[in-house]
């Protein structure tokens, strides 16, 4: 019997983070055909991805390997990213956010594709920081492109929330900030966002549009989150509260060290993120009020993170922070002081 024909040919850039694993699963369920451009690796060739998968490899900063090794002069319908700076520094956030993306834009539009979805982040509405700035001129320049575009913002991410899991199993407090009511968000999982990017290629409700997204239910606080751990854990709630001043104080040091050694204003730029996400809610922002909208923003999916911290507790579920590690770091220099 004949294969049948894909539904569309995706190109993927990302697919070796966890989301871009999620998503590559959820357009190979669809019947796409994906392309995936990887980063060479000699100890691992597949990286657990799917047999269906086609994958190919190159420095996804070199416009050259990218057309040469990924796109190969072939054609695509569409370009899906789940690509993102790891650490969030100045340089590397506009090697890989902006540059790298846009190279992968002007080669997709010489190839004749005609959509992308791209994988942003909702904290871009209150850009202070460099990756935010990187981000913002890249959706700006996929707008002007002339493509279909789907430019989804996702709240905060399960594994981005699940930092002080260790912490709490060796008996240690919880670390807020302020009264842990300062910030919140609708965690999504990898999963539901994944089906969220994938449905996005077919779903005309989506086309030109900037989607924030978040995970099922009410928005959750930082203290909400200590409390349904502690509770899984069988524990009484136990709550260390770091004054955000104290962090002001940290990343004026760190940024005084950081004249003198590239290290330390790499630790300085760390904290000003950490501080970043301990002082905004990954929430929609009403541009009116200037305040953070639970009720603005569209939820999906049936993943709750405290059902993945229950599985995280029974060790059916893993965590690799990765990127992320930046809230557990974070939360150890302030355990320090």
């Amino acid at each position: 019997m004949p294969m049948s024909k894909p539904r569309a040919r995706v190109m993927l850039l990302g697919a070796s983070g966890t989301i871009g694993r999620a998503t590559l699963d959820a357009l190979l369920a669809r019947g796409h055909e994906v392309v995936c451009f990887l980063r060479a690796d000699p100890h691992s060739s597949r990286r657990g991805l799917p047999e269906a998968a086609i994958l190919r490899f190159g420095e996804v900063t070199d416009p050259q390997a990218l057309a040469r090794d990924g796109f190969c002069g072939e054609s695509f319908d569409a370009l899906v990213s789940c690509l993102a700076s790891r650490t969030g520094q100045p340089a590397e956030a506009w090697a890989i956010d902006h540059q790298a993306h846009l190279a992968a834009l002007q080669i997709a539009q010489a190839q004749g594709v005609r959509q992308m979805v791209l994988l942003s982040a909702i904290c871009v509405q209150r850009p202070l920081l460099a990756f935010q700035h990187a981000k913002l001129a890249f959706e700006a320049a996929l707008i002007a492109s002339g493509l279909t575009y789907s430019i989804v913002r996702p709240t905060a991410f399960f594994k981005s929330l699940s930092g002080q899991v260790a912490r709490l199993r060796q008996g240690k407090p919880f670390l807020i900030f302020g009264d842990g009511l300062l910030t919140a968000c609708k965690p999504i999982s990898d999963a539901d966002l994944a089906e969220y990017l994938a449905d996005c290629l077919d779903n005309p409700l989506c086309a030109n549009q900037i989607l924030p997204i978040g995970g099922p239910g009410p928005a959750i606080t930082p203290r909400a989150q200590g409390e349904a751990l502690f509770r899984l854990l069988g524990q009484a709630p136990k709550f260390r509260s770091v004054p955000i001043g104290l962090m002001d104080a940290i990343i004026a040091a760190l940024g005084l060290l950081g004249r003198l050694s590239p290290k330390w204003r790499a630790k300085a730029e760390l904290a000003k993120i950490g501080r970043y996400y301990a002082t905004q809610s990954m929430l929609v922002l009403n541009p009116e009020t200037g305040r953070y909208d639970p009720e603005a923003t569209p939820s999906t999916g049936t993943d709750t993170l405290f059902d993945f911290y229950a599985q995280l507790l029974r060790d059916e579920a893993a965590v690799d922070l990765g990127a992320h590690a930046v809230f557990a770091a974070t939360a150890k220099v302030q355990s320090a002081h």
